[in-house]
């Protein structure tokens, strides 16, 4: 497997991301090394906030609102998924599997020892994230669910959804800072479109941005339909807290979180769907967010 790792430089005076970089190695089922970044911020021996991103993002996207979790005296962890931020990154699309992504965050979680976790997942950070979660009950305290889903194929996918998966795998230049400028309603500046695309030198760094799309089972026999069956079957059954927010403008999204407001540990939650917020609502929302995660840990002390 040839791997590629963005230079720091590109990394340098973005704007509002003072924070230090961290590594681990895990080893792929191939037998390759890989190198995957995170943040950690705030006290370390406080229970955790661990903040995953999805497409076409990477740990910037938490920048407003990790001040507001230290602050309140947890510590935030926000990894960068494989292909992503300062993560390595396989040149082969191929290398990308819905199953490959969950591997290697499962080793990742695993090294890390990460234990009494709360969980704010978006985007492609649910559908990794939550299956962690189905996989490791007992190193989660709670969840909190915004702008995702853990789709299984039994249902068709929005139209919305199928128009990005097209413009995604068409699209020249594919540039995130853009893609995510019109997935917000507040929009981004141009530096800060600028610190989107920093992991992406050339199109070499876009493999697991491309394939993305791709992978989200939108089938019955999808590859990862069955797992995440499976995984839905354990989470019905947990009574861990869970908090959804989402934004009132993701058209993607849109009433996925009635499917998580179900759940044993939902019931009776501050759940919410913010106004002026859409697909990357950290972008748009991210202090709220923070604040309604702090006041939901507040609410649901670990046992």
């Amino acid at each position: 497997m040839e791997i590629i790792r963005t230079p720091d430089d590109r990394f340098a005076n973005l704007p509002d991301f003072d924070f230090a970089p961290h590594y681990n190695e895990i080893t792929d089922a191939s037998g390759t090394q890989l190198r995957l970044h995170h943040l950690d911020e705030g006290p370390t021996n406080a229970a955790p906030v661990l903040l995953m991103h999805g497409e076409p993002t990477w740990s910037y996207l938490y920048r407003h609102m990790i001040p507001l979790f230290t602050a309140a005296g947890h510590r935030v962890i926000a990894p960068d998924l494989v292909g992503f931020g300062r993560s390595d990154k396989p040149v082969a699309r191929e290398a990308y599997t819905y199953a490959a992504h969950v591997a290697w965050m499962s080793d990742w979680l695993k090294h890390m020892d990460l234990t009494e976790i709360t969980l704010v997942c978006q985007d492609w950070g649910g559908l990794i994230g939550l299956r962690l979660w189905a996989a490791m009950p007992q190193r989660f305290a709670r969840i909190v669910v915004a702008n995702t889903t853990l789709p299984t194929g039994d249902h068709p996918m929005p139209p919305a959804f199928k128009a990005w998966r097209a413009f995604s795998q068409t699209v020249e230049p594919f540039k995130s800072g853009r893609i995510v400028y019109g997935g917000t309603v507040s929009k981004l500046t141009e530096a800060e479109q600028n610190a989107y695309d920093a992991p992406f030198p050339d199109d070499r760094y876009l493999a697991g941005a491309r394939q993305f799309p791709l992978l989200v089972p939108d089938t019955p026999d999808n590859p990862e339909s069955a797992a995440n069956r499976a995984a839905w079957q354990v989470i019905r059954g947990l009574k861990t807290p869970v908090l959804t927010v989402f934004g009132a403008e993701d058209k993607i999204m849109a009433g996925a979180e009635k499917v998580f407001q179900k759940l044993p540990g939902a019931q009776g939650q501050d759940h919410a769907v913010l106004p002026g917020a859409g697909h990357f609502l950290q972008e748009d929302v991210g202090p709220e967010l923070a604040r309604r995660t702090n006041a939901f840990i507040a609410a649901t002390p670990q046992a």
